[in-house]
């Protein structure tokens, strides 16, 4: 392991060219990576959305991680640190919660970080492709959505998940719809992009998976606009780190009936 660290540290430098600070003008978006034991992936997703040309900040939260990512970001910012230019509004801020507190924990750190127009989710991983920023986000750009899903199965017969990943993925979803309202085909989907406006107007309480139906919930209870749109998707398995398991699911049914059936203060 320390091997294959070092050589990921070693790799950082010509992945990642990138700025620690705050942005001097507000950028059109804001991305936000939680990233909890992905030393594999982390920097190369971050270097594919750097090379997106869109005027942005990208904002990682580290979520307790023990496998070597957190090293990895603290070359990535001594790199940053080191760096003679000046800060821009396509810039890395790198933040590090004290534990394992789950994706919604690390999300919330980053939602109140942000200082984009528009706020986009990119997990740590290599299932989603960053080019498909531009498409996510211009029906927010244009006023036609406040919200917009990219679905992994919209106008797709078949997506490489597996069955149980997938039937539960469908079934949450229908309970999804039949509360909130919606007609989504993703509830689940890593890419969700939101007006900031949004995030500021809702409060968000779960700190793992649960994150999805509640912000689903929220936004249907807040008379948001939403769209759905298609993306690529590479699934990975649990070998190759994906986090999501079945104890996932059963929370993600909990607080889809919480939160599709119940108001809560800040919705």
């Amino acid at each position: 392991m320390l091997d294959r660290t070092g050589r990921l540290l070693a790799r950082t430098a010509e992945l990642v060219d990138t700025r620690l600070s705050v942005p001097t003008r507000v950028p059109l978006l804001s991305v936000i990576v939680p990233a909890y034991n992905e030393a594999g992936t982390v920097a190369e997703v971050i270097r594919r959305v750097q090379e997106v040309a869109i005027e942005k900040e990208i904002i990682v939260v580290d979520d307790g991680s023990t496998d070597g990512t957190g090293e990895i970001l603290s070359e990535i910012a001594r790199l940053s640190s080191a760096a003679a230019e000046p800060a821009s509004c396509d810039l890395l801020r790198i933040f590090r919660q004290d534990r394992n507190r789950g994706k919604g924990a690390a999300l919330r750190r980053g939602f109140q970080e942000a200082c984009g127009r528009i706020v986009i989710i990119q997990d740590a991983d290599l299932e989603l492709n960053p080019n498909e920023y531009a498409k996510l986000i211009r029906p927010i750009e244009e006023g036609q959505a406040d919200v917009v899903y990219g679905s992994r199965f919209l106008g797709k017969s078949r997506v490489e998940i597996p069955f149980l990943h997938l039937a539960a993925n469908k079934l949450l979803t229908a309970a999804s719809n039949a509360l909130t309202g919606l007609n989504l085909t993703d509830v689940w989907t890593g890419y969700k992009a939101f007006r900031r406006e949004i995030l500021e107007k809702i409060d968000l309480v779960e700190d793992r998976f649960g994150f999805e139906p509640e912000i689903t919930a929220k936004i249907a209870k807040a008379g948001c606009q939403v769209q759905e749109l298609p993306v690529a998707y590479a699934c990975r398995t649990r070998a190759q780190g994906k986090k999501i398991g079945w104890k996932d699911a059963v929370r993600g049914m909990w607080c889809t009936v919480r939160y599709g059936l119940f108001s809560y203060p800040g919705l």
